[in-house]
């Protein structure tokens, strides 16, 4: 299976020239290792997360996920990419432009806490469109679909609401997740998660 993705980083920054894999803390250099390790690393960390929950102040918090989720692989875990990456011959935001992409998140933030708490579509909107910008920053070199999935689970709960976007075994929903963050799709993101939202028991 081919990798739609392209990173141009020539003085391999995040990865070993040797192996081609992510530089990490653990020195793994078999590919199949690395990602049983990561995953059961990752898979630690939001069960962490589950009970105690980080309180989204804005889109520097989403940093603070990935810090967490990813401190046991990396030493880059929280820190914004300095390389450009291309999906499918689609650029992802400009390292350059980084700080007006965050501003204007954060004003986004700010106008999904001004949505009273039971407009569940109006939620559901501008969730889609927080999340459809964070993807298109994709501000990490790696672990950006599960940072962002935190992320929104996180804001969704200050609304008392309850986001599942990774829910397990459920190929249709990871299907639209990929095809609306892939294609820059607000509406069926939208669909999505209105679908996903529920009360907090």
């Amino acid at each position: 299976m081919s990798n739609p993705y392209r990173y141009i980083d020539p003085d391999y920054t995040y990865t070993d020239p040797n192996t081609g894999l992510l530089r990490n803390l653990l020195e793994i250099s078999d590919p199949e290792v690395l990602l049983f390790v990561e995953s059961g690393a990752v898979t630690k960390r939001l069960q962490q997360l589950n009970e105690n929950q980080i309180k989204i102040r804005g889109i520097d918090s989403l940093f603070e996920i990935h810090q967490h989720l990813f401190q046991d692989i990396y030493v880059w875990a929280g820190k914004k990419r300095n390389i450009e990456i291309s999906k499918d011959g689609k650029q992802f935001f400009p390292t350059t432009h980084f700080d007006n992409a965050l501003r204007y998140i954060d004003q986004l933030i700010e106008e999904f806490r001004k949505i009273p708490n039971d407009d569940k579509r109006k939620l559901a909107e501008k969730l889609a469109e927080i999340l459809d910008n964070v993807n298109y920053l994709h501000p990490f070199r790696e672990g950006n679909g599960r940072t962002q999935r935190e992320f929104l689970r996180l804001l969704a709960s200050e609304k008392g609401l309850t986001l599942n976007l990774n829910p397990p075994d459920n190929e249709i929903i990871y299907d639209k997740y990929m095809k609306g963050t892939i294609d820059s799709d607000v509406v069926i993101l939208t669909e999505l998660i209105f679908l996903l939202i529920t009360a907090e028991k």
